[in-house]
């Protein structure tokens, strides 16, 4: 009782805007990107076996798929209740408390919960060709499905990695057979399956829509990655920058009696998306200017799909302005400083792991609907942030 008091007190004293505590999160596998800000003498804070810390994520009401030796909350996402993070407390537990007072009515009545999460995905080099589950899948190992959306920020990239090229899904004339084949390999050779796809380079700035079912090997640059709520991969690619990956990340979310089945893994590829010709044409995501005023400029920058959306919003040089939103959100600062409502914000140029910041917010439902006064404190540099939340459908929609 005492803390659900301690909730219910932040939020009113807060007007539903939460500051949140980065949360960043170690993989075993690739090379740090070293370009989430976090002090060189931390990207191996959680110790040398659990590999360096490559993601920082945001608003998150889950768990990282990360291993037996992750913590029970690893990439799980904390409120700064007081300034002092040994009093923070977790994310899930003002969603679980406050429920449609922090989320609105429809999102809560529809979803029972947050049901998104994005990250900073920071690797030196290109990451695995692999595909993320559908609903259905996924439900068979008792998991969700995973689409997901990837946005290059100019600020957190001053330089491009290994491999600023990421491939999507396969050659349109590449046939079911020739990828078993290469899968029937796995645990014998270098199967190369990227010789089988496409890369695209990456243009700073624009984004991507990945469907579940659609191979994807993510290139160099730090990505900002709005997606839903789940971690589970199939991953087709058995060497990649020089690492190798044995079979249990191939078969890692398959049932039982499906493991070493690659006729099963070919099932969870959707065959159509992943060979489809005009797929740049269809999941390539430009930016769309909302409203560019003398105050502020918004784009949307993650759309085009039923799961989940995201802006950039710039507020110009010393001016201000209210911003009103039809959804609850998550957003976090990449440029400048000033006022996030009556919290002061700030784009962080180092952090310590375990430090509090005041880059990384969640605003209610309340509070978005009615509008958060954002001030740039900056006489020269624009303050701006990005806004993750769940696509909600509207009257006349036609997604």
């Amino acid at each position: 009782m005492m803390k659900e008091n301690t909730i219910v007190r932040y939020f009113e004293e807060n007007n539903g805007i939460l500051n949140m505590v980065p949360i960043f999160v170690p993989r075993r596998f690739g090379n740090a990107g070293r370009r989430l800000r976090l002090h060189p003498h931390d990207y191996y804070a959680l110790g040398t076996k659990r590999g360096s810390i490559k993601e920082r994520w945001f608003s998150s009401v889950i768990t990282a798929m990360n291993g037996e030796l992750a913590a029970p909350d690893e990439g799980m996402s904390y409120v700064n209740i007081d300034n002092n993070v040994e009093n923070k407390i977790l994310f899930k537990d003002f969603v679980d408390t406050l429920k449609e007072d922090i989320l609105g009515k429809d999102l809560y009545n529809k979803f029972g919960t947050w049901p998104m999460y994005s990250k900073f995905f920071d690797y030196e080099g290109p990451l695995f060709h692999h595909l993320h589950l559908d609903f259905e899948s996924a439900a068979r190992v008792g998991k969700l499905g995973k689409p997901e959306a990837y946005y290059y920020p100019p600020q957190y990239n001053n330089y491009p990695g290994k491999f600023p090229h990421t491939y999507f899904g396969l050659n349109p004339s590449v046939s079911k057979e020739e990828v078993r084949e290469r899968l029937l390999n796995y645990e014998n050779e270098d199967i190369r399956i990227t010789e089988l796809s496409r890369a695209y380079r990456i243009e700073l700035g624009t984004g991507w829509y990945t469907p579940p079912g659609v191979l994807h090997a993510p290139g160099s640059y730090l990505t900002y990655e709005p997606q839903w709520n789940s971690d589970v991969n199939s991953v087709y690619e058995n060497i990649t920058d020089g690492e190798i990956y044995d079979s249990s990340f191939l078969y890692e979310n398959c049932p039982e009696d499906k493991m070493g089945d690659v006729d099963y893994v070919l099932s969870l590829l959707d065959w159509e998306k992943n060979v489809d010709p005009y797929y740049k044409k269809k999941y390539f995501r430009a930016p769309i200017v909302l409203e560019d005023n003398e105050d502020y400029t918004e784009k949307l920058i993650v759309y085009g799909n039923e799961y989940i959306e995201a802006k950039e919003l710039t507020i110009k040089p010393g001016r201000e302005a209210v911003i009103k939103d039809e959804t609850a959100y998550g957003a976090i600062l990449v440029q400048g400083y000033g006022y996030f409502g009556h919290h002061k914000c700030s784009t962080p140029s180092m952090l310590r792991f375990g430090q509090l910041s005041e880059d990384e917010f969640f605003v209610s439902y309340d509070a978005a609907s009615k509008g958060v006064r954002i001030k740039n404190e900056s006489k020269f540099e624009p303050l701006v942030m990005l806004k993750h939340y769940p696509y909600m459908e509207k009257n006349g929609d036609k997604k």
